[in-house]
């Protein structure tokens, strides 16, 4: 749940309040610039890992000041949601000035970290702050290009990933995190869409511009679109070859027991408002993506793989 301060409950200090409104819950989601340690096989650098973690810390203050940002622009509309209301900015806890002079100084934290990686990273730093400056100005409000900007901001840390170490990011990789990317994103306009029902165009314009059916019909496209995505690149030749092993298809069951999982607790639970904060709280959907890495570094990474 997202509700920061419940009424009767102590105000909370200046400093929780700038930590929460960075919502650090949300940082997991930089993880997947470490998608290039694992598959560019550079997990036992040491070098590399050092360089993968500044990468991951850089994205943390640049995504927190991008957090700071929207919630500046959409403080008055957040007031009226049932949930957004309780971020600190919207409750009254963070003054305007204050939020937007400490995201100053994390922007200027995480492109300086950005600037140490090399100048390839510090260009996906940049590209990655103007498209989420983009969007809380205008692309959220602008439909399917609200998805769309939402799935690229993903993109384009996985291929940071890839800047950070020196390693060229696969075509497949990208592809397929774009496609996850804009699943996620539509399941969670799915369910913004059902829990504010009629009054859901008043409290964001752009979810007027949606129906369940429509959004329905778009997430199953692009399951379809993962799911063989992956399925493709895991079994292919090329794959087979660059990781000395033949059996990265055996995998596939965890993103296919995870995609549907994530489908059940949207439609049943009526769940996915956050798919951060659904990750770490449903047991099963978290098994199912810790047993998934360990398959793969696994495979990745077994004695038969490193010794060629």
């Amino acid at each position: 749940m997202t509700a920061l301060h419940a009424p009767g409950t102590p105000r909370p200090s200046v400093a929780a309040s700038l930590f929460l409104a960075l919502r650090p819950a949300q940082w997991t989601k930089n993880l997947i610039v470490f998608a290039a340690l694992i598959f560019g096989q550079r997990l036992l650098d040491g070098e590399a890992v050092v360089r993968a973690g500044v990468a991951f810390l850089a994205f943390c203050a640049l995504s927190g000041v991008v957090y700071l940002l929207n919630d500046v622009v959409d403080r008055e509309a957040d007031r009226q949601h049932p949930i957004k209301r309780h971020r600190p900015i919207a409750a009254g806890h963070l003054t305007v000035g204050l939020a937007l002079g400490f995201g100053a100084t994390m922007l200027l934290a995480g492109l300086a970290a950005s600037a140490w990686l090399g100048p390839a990273f510090l260009v996906h730093a940049l590209a990655y702050v103007a498209l989420q400056v983009g969007y809380s100005l205008g692309l959220k409000r602008q439909v399917i290009l609200d998805v769309l900007s939402i799935a690229l901001g993903f993109v384009i840390r996985a291929s940071a990933g890839g800047a950070a170490i020196g390693v060229p990011v696969s075509q497949w990789l990208l592809m397929c995190t774009i496609l996850l990317a804009l699943f996620l994103a539509l399941a969670k306009r799915r369910h913004e869409i059902t829990l504010l029902g009629d009054e859901a165009a008043r409290h964001r314009a752009i979810l007027g511009e949606y129906t369940p059916y429509l959004v329905d019909q778009m997430i199953a496209v692009v399951t379809a679109s993962t799911l063989m995505g992956y399925a493709f690149y895991t079994v292919s030749a090329d794959t087979a070859e660059r990781f000395g092993t033949p059996w990265l298809g055996l995998t596939f069951p965890f993103p296919l027991y995870g995609i549907f999982r994530y489908l059940y607790l949207v439609h049943r639970r009526s769940q996915g408002g956050s798919p951060t904060e659904l990750l770490l709280a449903d047991r099963p959907l978290l098994l199912c993506v810790a047993l998934w890495g360990a398959t793969t570094v696994a495979l990745i990474y077994h004695p038969w793989t490193l010794a060629r």
